[in-house]
């Protein structure tokens, strides 16, 4: 089994080394696996009960004081799984899991994916605050009112990411630097490289692409497995900082946030309605395709991104050969184990 895993793109978090540990300590439990979708809803759901990353513990909390988490598996057959908008649900990625080998269906969503989670086996009602999370939440000042009043609260501080709780929108531009490789050591593919301020970078044309450029960062968590027959790829989210009540992004939307074929097998992570725009795992797992190996696939894809929408991401590839990862936001922690 070879498996990688991705804790988000986006600022440099806070506890980078606690953070790789648990990384590392997830490759391995995923790569002890026998088959590729156990392997990596392992691997995620380790992820999922840390509350420095946001998935399942620690999301992030959207305009009505929720945490929702969604989630998305796929194998290289094209079966497929996803849930979204669920509140208190810690292990998303089993909740997409289970519709993938349960149900005819692709994707649940809101209060009837909860309660098809409990009558599948996964917990529900879980408290997904940390006293961070919360503290955050308490001193946002949040409406009480309607749809309207909340995109009007939420214009300037939607996005962002847990891995910095007392981060706010607006602090301060992400710079966008070159991918990473994923060969090489754990400690050498995640050493922050230098960038450039991309303030004047709008070659989408939009000031959207200027504000999320602007955004403290953004994790979602995911991981690429292959026992060398079949490829599993998944990605597990809390969202990001006050969205909209309900809103949903990349993550469990199928060749956006996840995908994968006999190719190989793709996981995303970053400013997730522009990696929906873009669909930027099938963009990736399309480069495999083409011939591409999964280092300048995650190359090619990524600067595809940046110059489709001026937004920062990242992403993780595996193909036969092996791993590939790259990003263009301030950094991305990844992990990989074989066994």
């Amino acid at each position: 089994m070879r498996i990688i895993l991705h804790g988000g793109a986006g600022g440099i978090p806070g506890e980078p080394e606690p953070r790789q540990a648990v990384l590392d300590d997830a490759a391995d439990a995923g790569a002890s696996e026998s088959d590729p979708l156990s392997a990596v809803e392992t691997a995620v759901r380790v992820l999922e009960s840390d509350r420095r990353f946001n998935a399942g513990v620690g999301g992030a909390v959207q305009s009505d004081g929720v945490v929702r988490t969604d989630a998305g598996v796929m194998l290289s057959d094209r079966q497929v799984g996803a849930a979204a908008g669920m509140e208190g649900v810690e292990h998303a990625v089993s909740v997409a899991r289970a519709v993938l080998e349960d149900t005819p269906h692709v994707l649940l969503t809101g209060e009837p994916a909860v309660e098809f989670a409990a009558d599948a086996g996964v917990e529900t009602g879980v408290d997904l605050f940390t006293d961070e999370t919360r503290e955050r939440w308490a001193n946002a000042d949040a409406p009480d009112g309607s749809p309207s009043e909340h995109l009007a609260w939420l214009a300037d501080r939607f996005g962002g990411s847990t891995s910095d709780p007392t981060a706010e929108a607006g602090d301060g531009y992400l710079p966008t630097n070159e991918g990473t490789s994923a060969s090489g050591d754990r400690s050498a593919r995640n050493a922050r490289l230098p960038g450039h301020d991309n303030s004047e970078e709008t070659s989408a044309g939009s000031d959207r692409s200027v504000r999320n450029a602007r955004l403290p960062g953004h994790d979602t968590v995911g991981a690429v497995a292959t026992d060398g027959e079949t490829f599993a790829s998944a990605t597990s989210t809390g969202g990001r900082w006050f969205a909209l009540a309900g809103r949903v992004g990349d993550v469990p939307q199928i060749g956006s946030g996840f995908y994968a074929s006999p190719a190989g097998g793709a996981s995303t992570t970053g400013a997730g309605e522009d990696i929906a725009r873009v669909t930027l795992a099938r963009r990736a797992v399309g480069h495999l395709e083409r011939g591409c190996d999964a280092q300048t696939a995650a190359d090619l894809a990524i600067a595809e991104f940046g110059e489709l929408t001026g937004s920062s991401a990242g992403i993780i590839l595996l193909d036969d050969e092996g791993f590939g990862s790259a990003y263009n936001s301030d950094g991305m922690q990844t992990s990989t184990a074989s066994n």
